[in-house]
């Protein structure tokens, strides 16, 4: 199955949504999360909430628990052994396993933090990072994958028409 049936899959059913990503600016492809939330303003449902988490998205828990959403989907980058720029949907259950960039608090403890307040299916949309090193921009191939994410979440937003 691809990101798009995976997405779509994992969607399915959801009343209320919320996108949170998380990275840091200054750290070349780190930045991949805040900057596909940026590619969705305008272009979602009212039943979804974008969330710039940035280096600390743990700020953020209690707006999300306020939000009372079905869904979370997660996006920063994360080292699975894709290429460059392959994204790809990870179940919490399998977020231990994977690298992830350079924030204060570990995703897989942001995660249970989360669901200690609600009971939302989670998710993260992981992305292969080629830099990350402080200072560095995003590199070609990242850019072009936070463009084609954010086209396809916003597409497969549009197909379900939920929220």
């Amino acid at each position: 199955m691809g990101l798009k049936e995976d997405l779509e899959d994992w969607l399915r059913g959801y009343s209320r949504l919320v996108i949170l990503g998380v990275g840091n600016p200054l750290r070349g492809d780190d930045a991949l999360g805040v900057r596909i939330i940026r590619e969705l303003r305008g272009k979602v449902p009212s039943g979804v909430r974008l969330i710039e988490g940035g280096i600390m998205p743990e700020n953020f828990i209690g707006k999300i628990r306020r939000f009372r959403p079905s869904h979370i989907l997660l996006i920063d980058a994360a080292r699975f052994g894709g290429r460059v720029g392959d994204a790809r949907l990870i179940k919490p259950e399998h977020i231990s396993g994977v690298a992830i960039s350079t924030h204060s608090m570990p995703l897989s403890i942001l995660i249970e933090l989360i669901c200690a307040g609600t009971k939302a299916k989670i998710a993260l949309l992981g992305i292969e990072p080629k830099n990350t090193d402080f200072g560095e921009e995003v590199s070609l191939e990242v850019r072009e994958a936070i463009k084609g994410s954010a086209k396809l979440i916003a597409e497969v937003l549009s197909q379900l028409g939920g929220g």
